[in-house]
């Protein structure tokens, strides 16, 4: 399927930068709350996580909005596609590092009268833009398949990634992105207090679902 990659740079004041690198860092920390989930149970399927963590993420992190906790499940889910995997063994235990993009969608980024509209902890934030009609036409014809929030030192851009007719395809195993790293070994136990209370169902601690 043919995918279009469209990328705008956001002009952020200084209040504005540090809205965004707080709502960058709560993201990853979200999402390494839930790393122990997915190497206790072997499950990276995002509807099986949502039904496992949703709920204890949403009490720890009560900042955090709804749809943004589900945007961070999803970001967890999309990583573990990609990591290497044996059988019979344990998943490699992944870190998000403070600086990873973090994942929008429709309900936390908008776009309407030439202003790109996006969630923060302390409330949306609303950024002036001009783009081609043309490419306005292909945001709103084309099937939304990711919005994403990056970072590179000290300046901000927002990608969106769409993509033409059904199905959004799955993330292909390859080389890790600079801002995950592959820890040596899993963390003791009292950093992992996060997934132990979760309620799994045994099928899932001998059988990864696929995402």
């Amino acid at each position: 399927m043919k995918k279009h990659i469209l990328s705008v740079q956001l002009q952020v004041s200084e209040e504005e930068r540090a809205r965004l690198v707080a709502l960058q860092q709560a993201f990853s920390e979200i999402c390494n709350a839930l790393v122990p989930v997915v190497w206790q149970t072997r499950c990276w399927n995002r509807v099986g996580l949502h039904h496992m963590a949703y709920h204890a993420l949403r009490n720890r992190f009560p900042r955090m909005g709804s749809q943004m906790v589900c945007n961070a499940i999803y970001s967890v889910s999309r990583a573990y596609r990609i990591v290497p995997k044996v059988a019979d063994k344990p998943l490699p235990f992944l870190k998000f590092l403070p600086g990873a993009p973090v994942f929008f969608d429709r309900h936390t980024v908008s776009i309407k009268d030439h202003q790109i509209s996006m969630y923060t902890l302390d409330g949306r934030i609303r950024f002036g833009f001009a783009l081609p009609k043309e490419v306005l036409e292909v945001f709103e014809q084309e099937r939304l398949r990711e919005i994403v929030l990056h970072r590179r030192n000290e300046t901000f851009s927002l990608s969106f990634c769409m993509q033409e007719g059904k199905g959004a395809g799955k993330a292909a195993p390859g080389e890790l992105p600079e801002y995950l790293v592959l820890l040596p070994e899993a963390p003791a136990m009292p950093d992992m207090a996060v997934g132990a209370s979760f309620d799994v169902p045994s099928a899932q601690l001998t059988e990864p679902l696929e995402a």
